[in-house]
C-alpha cells in the first residue's frame, strides 16, 4: 500500500463540477505527475464540502489548507508552490483565512464552527466511488454489527430509542414506523429510499448520495433486515445523473464485496438493491405517489389508510424513509441512542442538514445539531445578507412550508417550535430573503410552483390552488381588490382540511404565514396599488430626482424612448410609455432614478 505525504481532496459535488472541477482535478494529476510528485502525492475526487459559495473548493492535507474558487490556471502555481516546495499559497485561501499563514483545519472557517456532521460526516472526505475507503471510515460495520450482534427487535428498539425522526418533511418517529412493517407477516416486503428531492431550492439528499452513497446502501440493508424485507429501491430523480452514476458504482461494488445480495455476513439475510428513476414531479416525493411511480403507474396519490407499512409496492407491507433520515441509521448503529440523543433536543434529537440559499452571502450545505437558533444559522453560519441589506425572513420546507420573520429569528431550530411558528422543518430547503424581497410575489411563486407540480387527482389541490394563484397574480398586478386576503385564507383553510395528500394539504402554507406576518404588503398592494419592496412591476413606477446631471445617457438606452430631456438638465421619464425594464437605473452612472 502506498504512503502519500500528502492528499489533494477535490470537491465534485454538482456545484463544483459544472464549474469545471473535472478539468481542475485533471489538471491537478496532470502536473503532479509533470513535476515527479505521483507517488508522494494523490488526488481524491470528494463529494461536497458544503461552502457552495466558494467553489470550486480544494482541500489539501496534511496542512488542511482551504482553497476556494479555484480554477484551472490556479493549479500549476498550487502545486509548484504548495505541494513541491512547501510554500501555500495565500492569495487562492479561503478569504476569512488571508492573514493566516495556514489553516490547520476547516474548523477554523465560520461556515463550520457551530456545524456538527453526522449525516454529512464522509462528504467531502472520502472518493464516494472507492467503496475501500468507505470502509476504512467503519463502513459496513453497522450492518455487520446489527446482522450479528443484534436482532430486528433489538434494531428497531434501538432507533427508537434514539429518537430519530423522520428527516423528509413530517418528522414521524422512524423507529416506530419501521415497528408497523416489522409486525406484519407478509410474505414480501419492500425497503424504499425516497431520493425524489424536488423542493426549489433543495439539494440535501443530492450531495449525500454524490459524496457518500454507501452510507444510505448500508442503512437500507440494516432497515431491511429490522422489518423483514429482502428487497429495496433507491426512487431518485434522472436530474441527478451524478448521484445516480455514483450510487450504481457503490451498489456494484456492494454487491462483489457481498454486502448486498444473499447470506450477507454469513448470516443468512438476503437483500438486493436497485435504482428507480423519476422523472421529475414534485408529487412523487408523497409516498403513495412514489410507489405508484415505481409500480409504472402515474405519480398520484391515494387515500390513506391504508398505510404503505401494512399495504405498500404491489400491496406489501413497505417502508418508505428519505435520504438524510437513512444517512443516520449507521451512526446510531455503532454508537447507540444515547450518543444520539446527547445533542439536539428532547423531542428533536440529532442533527438537521440545510441547503442554505436566497439572499444569504455563504450558500451551501450545513448541518447543525436541532435546537441551534435561526440567527446562528443566518449570521454565523450563513454570514448574514449581502451588500448590508435587511435580513426579512427566511423560508423553511419549500412550497409546504412557511416563512420565519426576524421577529423569530432567536427560535430553536426544531421540529415543534417550527410548526408552532406556522412554517414547518420540510425535508431541509432554507430560502433567505432580504429588505427586498416582497412577501406577495414569494407567495405567489411557491403557488404558481405547486400549481405546476400538482397532480391533479383531487379538488381542492387542482382546482383550489389555482384559484389561490389567480388571486395572487391579481394582487401583483396591480387588479387586487377589497376582500381578496379574506378569500385566499378561505381557500387555504379549506384546501388543508379536504387535499387528498400532505403535499396538497400543505400547499397553502406559505400563503398564510406571509398573510400573517406580512399582512400590511397584502394591503399596500390592494389599497394603495403599490409594492413597497419595489418588486411587483406592474405597481411600480421609474421617477429622475434632482441628482441628475442630464448627461442624457438613460434616454440614449431607453428601448422605448420614453425619457426626454436637454443635456446637463433634468430628464423625465413618461411613466404611461414606460416599459419598466430598468435599463435607466442600471445604466444611470449618479444613481438619480428611483423606483415606487
Amino acid at each position: 500500500m502506498t504512503i502519500f505525504r500528502s492528499h489533494v481532496l477535490m470537491c465534485s459535488g454538482t456545484g463544483c463540477v459544472s464549474s469545471n472541477a473535472d478539468q481542475i482535478l485533471a489538471r491537478f494529476k496532470e502536473k503532479i505527475k509533470e513535476v515527479g510528485l505521483e507517488k508522494e502525492v494523490q488526488v481524491i475526487k470528494t463529494g461536497c464540502f458544503g461552502l457552495c459559495e466558494s467553489g470550486p473548493n480544494v482541500l489539501i492535507y496534511p496542512e488542511g489548507s482551504f482553497y476556494s474558487h479555484m480554477s484551472v490556471d490556479k493549479v500549476d502555481e498550487v502545486v509548484d508552490e504548495h505541494l513541491l516546495k512547501g510554500r501555500i499559497v495565500k492569495k487562492y485561501l479561503y478569504k476569512e483565512s488571508i492573514d493566516k499563514d495556514l489553516i490547520k483545519s476547516v474548523d477554523e472557517i465560520n461556515f463550520y464552527k457551530k456545524q456538527k456532521r453526522v449525516a454529512l460526516k464522509n462528504c467531502g472526505i472520502i472518493d464516494p466511488e472507492n467503496i475501500n475507503e468507505y470502509i476504512a471510515m467503519n463502513g459496513y460495520m453497522a450492518l455487520g454489527k446489527a446482522l450479528t450482534e443484534m436482532n430486528p427487535d433489538e434494531v428497531i428498539q434501538l432507533i427508537k430509542d434514539s429518537g430519530l425522526r423522520g428527516r423528509g418533511g413530517g418528522g414521524f418517529p422512524t423507529g416506530v414506523k419501521w415497528s408497523f412493517a416489522a409486525r406484519n407477516k407478509a410474505d414480501q416486503k419492500y425497503m424504499i429510499c425516497n431520493a425524489d428531492e424536488g423542493d426549489p431550492g433543495a439539494f440535501m439528499d443530492r450531495s449525500v448520495l454524490e459524496g457518500d452513497p454507501h452510507t444510505v446502501i448500508e442503512a437500507m440493508a440494516i432497515a431491511g433486515y429490522a422489518i423483514g424485507a429482502t428487497k429495496g429501491f433507491v426512487y431518485v430523480r434522472a436530474e441527478y445523473p451524478i448521484a445516480v452514476n455514483r450510487l450504481e458504482i457503490a451498489i456494484n461494488q456492494a454487491k462483489e464485496k457481498g454486502l448486498l445480495g444473499k447470506n450477507i455476513f454469513n448470516s443468512g439475510f438476503d437483500f438486493d438493491l436497485e435504482i428507480r428513476l423519476g422523472a421529475g414531479a414534485f408529487v412523487c416525493g408523497e409516498e403513495t405517489s412514489l410507489i405508484a411511480s415505481i409500480e409504472g403507474h402515474r405519480g398520484m396519490s391515494r387515500c390513506k389508510p391504508p398505510f404503505p407499512a401494512n399495504q405498500g409496492l404491489w400491496t406489501r407491507p413497505t417502508i418508505i424513509n428519505n435520504v438524510e433520515t437513512l444517512a443516520n441509521i449507521t451512526q446510531i448503529v455503532l454508537n447507540g441512542s444515547k450518543w444520539f440523543r446527547s445533542f439536539g433536543t428532547e423531542n428533536s434529537p440529532g442533527t438537521k442538514v440545510f441547503a442554505l440559499g436566497g439572499k444569504i452571502n455563504n450558500t451551501g450545505l450545513v448541518e447543525i445539531p436541532m435546537g441551534t437558533t435561526l440567527r446562528e444559522v443566518i449570521y454565523d453560519i450563513g454570514g448574514g445578507c449581502p451588500n448590508g441589506k435587511e435580513f426579512k425572513a427566511v423560508q423553511t420546507g419549500g412550497p409546504s412550508g412557511g416563512c420565519i420573520t426576524k421577529e423569530n429569528i432567536d427560535i430553536p431550530i426544531d421540529f415543534d417550535t417550527l410548526t408552532s411558528i406556522g412554517s414547518m422543518m420540510g425535508s431541509g430547503g432554507m430560502i433567505v430573503m432580504d429588505e427586498d424581497n416582497c412577501m406577495v410575489d414569494i407567495a405567489r411563486f411557491f403557488l404558481d410552483f405547486t400549481v405546476d407540480e400538482s397532480c391533479g387527482k383531487c379538488t381542492p389541490c387542482r382546482d383550489g390552488t389555482k384559484k389561490m394563484h389567480e388571486i395572487l397574480d391579481n394582487i401583483t398586478s396591480g387588479k387586487g381588490i377589497n376582500g381578496d386576503i379574506e378569500k385566499l385564507l378561505d381557500l387555504a383553510y379549506t384546501i388543508k382540511d379536504s387535499a387528498l395528500c400532505g403535499l396538497g394539504q400543505t400547499a397553502p402554507n406559505p400563503v398564510i404565514s406571509t398573510i400573517r406576518y406580512f399582512r400590511d404588503e397584502y394591503e399596500a398592494h390592494i389599497n394603495e396599488k403599490r409594492c413597497p419592496a419595489g418588486v411587483c412591476k406592474p405597481l411600480l413606477s421609474y421617477y429622475i430626482t434632482d441628482n441628475c446631471i442630464g448627461c442624457t445617457k438613460c434616454a440614449r438606452n431607453c428601448p422605448v424612448n420614453c425619457i426626454s430631456g436637454e443635456v446637463k438638465k433634468k430628464h423625465v421619464i413618461d411613466t404611461n410609455a414606460c416599459i419598466k425594464c430598468g435599463s435607466c437605473i442600471t445604466d444611470c452612472p449618479v444613481n438619480a432614478i428611483i423606483k415606487r
